[in-house]
């Protein structure tokens, strides 16, 4: 026999356990189910310039791991099943293009991602994980062992609904993603149950003093019929009223001050 195969041989056969999340830890610091569908459903239940639909919410940690998923209508099918992904997408896209430093909302970005603009193929990056969106028992969708729970889920988000999340000491600590709605109501919503969390401590954004808030400033050029933001991070307007609402949240809901 061949030396190398002797030695080969002689050899014990070590089998790495591969590394487990440390998710239970870095969910630890962010809030609990019960928390966010009570935050939830509190903001649902106001004014919100949309169409008064229930919503979903997910909640993911810095490493975009999903914590929680939940809704406010009494079964998962009281609103739109197709918003539950899209929540958890908008809480990734949040998480995934904010820094320590410097918050981006899903609202910052839709005019961003237009053709020939700064951030065009943006939504075509780090694409869902179909297995990890679609799969587990349906029955839970939304409960406290939602199958999201635990997974990364991914995706791409590039209209109003999702926010990064900052603790008091201006730590970012992941993402927030409500939909259901309008893109415009998603937003004022997740506005309002990311500062009922005090998870708002945002530093800085391109919405200058207004941080991260949703910005309304795009207008259709006449010549092309395509969307024009003046600043380049604009929203569409749904609605004169969430327009409005919009506008007051640094007021009604202002962001915490951060050190």
């Amino acid at each position: 026999m061949h030396a190398r195969a002797v030695f080969a041989m002689a050899l014990p056969i070590v089998v790495a356990a591969a590394p487990a999340f440390a998710q239970a830890d870095n969910c630890r610091n962010l809030p609990s189910h019960s928390a966010v569908k009570k935050a939830l459903s509190a903001a649902q239940a106001e004014a919100n310039g949309g169409l008064g639909f229930h919503m979903w919410a997910t909640v993911v940690d810095r490493d975009g791991v999903v914590c929680v998923v939940a809704f406010t209508g009494a079964d998962r099918g009281d609103q739109w099943p197709g918003s539950r992904v899209i929540s958890a997408q908008k809480a990734n896209t949040a998480n995934a293009f904010s820094l320590p430093k410097f918050a981006l909302s899903t609202a910052n970005l839709f005019s961003a991602v237009q053709p020939g603009q700064s951030l065009f193929g943006l939504q075509e990056s780090n694409p869902v994980d179909t297995g990890a969106a679609y799969g587990g028992n349906a029955a839970l969708f939304g409960a406290v062992n939602d199958p999201l729970k635990g997974r990364r889920v991914g995706g791409v988000n590039v209209f109003g609904g999702g926010l990064a999340l900052y603790t008091q000491t201006g730590s970012i600590v992941g993402g927030l993603g409500v939909s259901g709605d309008t893109s415009c109501a998603d937003h004022i919503i997740a506005w309002k149950v990311r500062h009922a969390l005090n998870l708002d401590n945002v530093p800085a954004g391109v919405a200058g003093p207004d941080k991260d808030n949703i910005i309304h400033d795009v207008t259709v050029d006449a010549g092309t019929g395509h969307t024009v933001s003046k600043g380049g991070f604009g929203h569409p307007t749904c609605s004169a009223e969430s327009t409005k609402i919009a506008g007051d949240l640094p007021k009604t809901h202002p962001p915490g001050s951060t050190p």
